[in-house]
């Protein structure tokens, strides 16, 4: 078996493993998403840690090496020379707009999920900049799973099928990895047609629309370190229309998935940003 599948697939082992243990911990002591004790959440932090366990554990087994930078390195090194500190700023602060975006198309289709806030006017002027910083402070679960999934899963998913495929593939196997989580309603709730099947494939897509980004800034960068925290921030939901979201109003599940239509604009545009990119190096190495 060529070497780099079998890392391969001893990281996904690995991953999936220690992951789906602790998620079904979860399940399995009764609990769902909403209304979970703050030892649950605990325990499902826990388990975005798996991902970043299974690399080093991968590279261990297999005599990999723990090279920080540079060729097959786990790319932990943080370089912002040549305006690559943009690229860091860019991977923080995008959630912020993606999400905001994404309310305002719930706004206008959905306006009854909507009304004032108890917020005072300053909270709402600055609520997107305490997120940014509190995801960027509280990282450490979203390095956890962007050590894994960027800096290793598809680094080898690239070498084996190329760019294209790779971020369909990774993006398929990131979903399928929340499947326990979806089941118990942490992406979409529970109570919608189709639960928990269609959830899953949503998650899928979602997975594969913010991984492309989350893979571009960390190519552009060669660090894992952007993507961790805009993985972080958008876990902390920056949209400052959230403050105005009334919580007695159910939004229907396919209301709720265009909100995800500005992510799925940017990372078409950072697809063809990437393809761009490689085709451009192919030409220039011939």
């Amino acid at each position: 078996m060529n070497i780099t599948k079998k890392r391969l697939l001893i990281y996904l082992g690995l991953s999936f493993g220690m992951a789906w243990l602790i998620f079904f911990i979860f399940i399995f002591t009764g609990h769902t998403w909403t209304g979970s004790s703050p030892e649950m959440l605990s325990l499902v932090s826990l388990g975005m840690l798996a991902p970043a366990i299974a690399h080093v554990i991968t590279r261990k087994i297999t005599n990999e090496g723990f090279r920080l930078i540079g060729e097959e390195s786990m790319m932990l090194g943080i370089d912002l020379k040549g305006k690559k500190w943009i690229i860091f700023l860019l991977a923080m602060f995008l959630p912020v707009v993606y999400s905001t975006l994404g309310d305002g198309i719930l706004w206008l289709v959905f306006p009854e999920a909507f009304g004032e806030t108890e917020y005072s006017l300053f909270v709402v002027i600055i609520y997107p900049l305490i997120a940014v910083v509190q995801g960027v402070v509280l990282s450490f679960a979203a390095f956890g799973e962007e050590f894994g999934w960027r800096g290793y899963m598809m680094p080898k998913l690239i070498e084996l099928m190329g760019m294209p495929q790779a971020i369909i593939v990774g993006g398929i196997i990131w979903g399928l990895w929340h499947a326990p989580l979806t089941c118990v309603g942490h992406n979409f709730g529970m109570d919608y047609p189709g639960f928990p099947y269609l959830g899953i494939i949503l998650m899928c897509i979602m997975c594969t629309a913010l991984g492309t980004v989350l893979m571009y800034v960390t190519i552009k960068t060669n660090s894992i370190w952007p993507a961790a925290f805009m993985h972080a921030v958008n876990n902390s939901m920056p949209s400052v229309l959230l403050l105005f979201m009334r919580q007695d109003v159910e939004i229907p599940l396919w209301i709720h998935t265009l909100s995800h239509i500005p992510l799925l604009i940017i990372a078409l545009l950072c697809f063809f940003l990437m393809m761009n990119n490689m085709k451009l190096t192919q030409e220039h190495t011939r």
